[in-house]
């Protein structure tokens, strides 16, 4: 038997709850910034215009410039949320318990995940342009991330007992291997292998330098 018109008008479609206006905000300055991400992966950072941009996030440049004010402070903006992903699955990775064999394989395991990825691609770009124009900003910024990344491989490394200035030196070579394996990855193209071996060779190293 098929249902009478009053109780097909009962059976409402449920009512979703409206975003908030700081919601909406986020979810757009998201999408503005993947957009970039993705152009900048895709085309590179020199066609990677504003109305570019724009199109990819499917919104004006106008709305764009509301968010986040004119292109360099997009880019700024496109440089710390990576960072701040990075150090998201960082943070996320469990370690209570484990040798430092194994906090430095998944040190490894898990940063390499970021050094390979497009935000990366994209956000190396972005700091080989800042280096060449030296924008004002830049230092401040440097020294944001420079904190971050100390805290990060304090939490995996804080209880080694080496000296602090052994720690910075540990922790520059570690950013200079994986970026230059980025590096490397990006110069290969879709025919680049897995970094498998040189990935067990930088942990191997982290293991015993930070256990003398």
């Amino acid at each position: 038997m098929g249902r009478t018109p009053s109780a097909m008008r009962l059976r409402r479609a449920p009512v979703r709850a409206r975003r908030t206006h700081a919601e909406r905000t986020a979810e757009t300055r998201a999408k503005i910034l993947a957009a970039a991400v993705e152009s900048i992966a895709e085309v590179g950072l020199q066609r990677s215009t504003a109305v570019e941009i724009a199109r990819r996030a499917g919104i004006t440049w106008g709305a764009v410039q509301h968010h986040f004010g004119g292109k360099n402070e997009l880019l700024m903006a496109v440089l710390e949320t990576s960072f701040e992903h990075f150090a998201m699955r960082l943070r996320a990775v469990p370690i209570e318990g484990l040798s430092l064999e194994a906090r430095a394989a998944r040190f490894v395991e898990r940063a390499w995940e970021h050094f390979a990825s497009r935000e990366y691609a994209s956000t190396f770009e972005i700091l080989l342009d800042h280096l060449r124009r030296t924008h004002p900003t830049g230092a401040s910024w440097q020294e944001r991330m420079s904190r971050a990344w100390d805290g990060v491989w304090r939490r995996f490394f804080g209880d080694a007992a080496i000296s602090r200035r052994r720690h910075g030196e540990l922790q520059h070579y570690t950013i200079s291997v994986l970026s230059g394996l980025a590096s490397t990855l990006m110069l290969e193209g879709r025919g680049a292998r897995v970094r498998a071996a040189e990935l067990a060779l930088l942990a191997a190293t982290l293991t015993r330098e930070l256990g003398d």
